[in-house]
Parts: C-alpha cells; structure tokens; sequence
C-alpha cells in the first residue's frame, strides 16, 4: 500500500486552502479536482476549520486530505478524528510532534534550522515541511543544507507560485511544494472555481514537465 507521504511526493503539489464559509468546501475542492489536483491541505487558521475537514472527507472520500496550520495536539486528533490523513505544522513542536508520532498520525512538521532538522531526524522524520521556503533562503539554503543533511526532503511552503514552482520541484531534495495562490482567499469568496481548475491544470502541466 503506497503510504501519505509517497502520495504526496507523486502529486507533488499541495493547495492550502483557508475556508472563512463552509458553503465554500465542496465547489473548492471540486475545483481542483477538475484541473487534476485530488488533494487539499485545509489549514486550521478558522473555527470552521475541523467542519470543513468533515465535509471534505465526506464528501470526498478518495482525495488526499490534509491539515494545516496545526499548533496542538487537540487540533491535531480533531482533524484526524474528522477525516484528515496527514498534519502539517508551520514550526518544529515536540510537543505536537511526538503526539501525533505516538498516534501514528502522518506528520509534516515545519523548520527551517539545522537545528530543527537534526530534532526530526532523532525521531526518525525525513520528509519536512521547509517554512517560510522563500523567506528562509529558498532553493540557496536547500542546497547548503543537502550536504550534511542529504536524507532530509523538504516540502517547500511560503512563497510558492506559478513563477518558482518548477524551479524548486526541480531540486532533488524537494518532495513536493505547498502553496494557495491556486486557491486565494478572494478567489474561494468570489465564487472563482473556474480560475481555481485553470491555476490548477497550470501547476499539473508544470510537474508532468519535470
């Protein structure tokens, strides 16, 4: 059985997506489905959050669903508990991070020091999640860091788009890339579903030209 994180490192593209109004769960992830995107990482960054988790795995049953934006164990067994397969934190808590380990809950924790990634590799974490990517230094830290931490891949998040996406996907040391410029909160308020399949059909081009 092909695990999370191999699914994720075919995909290799993750839309984060922030939902303010549960009506828009389903048209959003219906959206990115169409433009060849079955996977959405919905962030904990609202109090719909864990509802909007629910729907997604309810009424999407074969996407891969993640949660983002996870600072707690509570939040962490909420999403869980509500159908999410993998948990995504923005930093390195040990806290959160052991939780989930011990829960046998698929974790992406969050870094962007040596230091972080030597915790992850004490815990036996090899694929991370590198935050803020291109306000950390980008693929230039990537590349310094590939030599005393070659088993370490990155999922590379913040300030990812359709203008650097190849060029990170690109490195050997990135797993898959995260990012909501297919899915901006205007876009998902506006009712802009059609615009949501085309920035995701251009993200799917982009990766099958790798």
């Amino acid at each position: 059985m092909v695990n999370t994180i191999e699914k994720i490192s075919r995909i290799k593209v993750i839309p984060i997506i922030t939902i303010h109004q549960l009506k828009n769960v389903v048209p959003t992830i219906q959206a990115l489905i169409k433009g060849g995107l079955p996977v959405a990482e919905i962030t904990f960054r609202t109090e719909v959050a864990g509802e909007a988790i629910r729907i997604a795995a309810r009424e999407f049953p074969n996407i891969l669903l993640g949660a983002g934006t996870i600072l707690t164990p509570d939040q962490a067994d909420q999403a869980a508990a509500n159908g999410a397969t993998f948990m995504v934190t923005p930093g390195f808590n040990p806290r959160v991070v052991d939780h989930c380990l011990n829960n046998n809950i698929t974790i992406i924790p969050g870094l962007n020091t040596p230091t972080h990634i030597e915790q992850a590799l004490e815990r036996g974490i090899t694929h991370v999640k590198f935050f803020p990517a291109e306000a950390s230094g980008g693929i230039s830290f990537i590349n310094a860091i590939a030599g005393p931490f070659g088993i370490i891949r990155f999922m590379a998040t913040g300030g990812i788009n359709d203008s650097n996406l190849k060029q990170y996907l690109s490195n050997p040391c990135i797993f898959a890339c995260g990012g909501s410029w297919m899915v901006k909160n205007d876009l998902i308020e506006n009712d802009r579903y059609e615009e949501i399949t085309r920035l995701a059909k251009e993200a799917v081009r982009m990766v099958n030209e790798l």
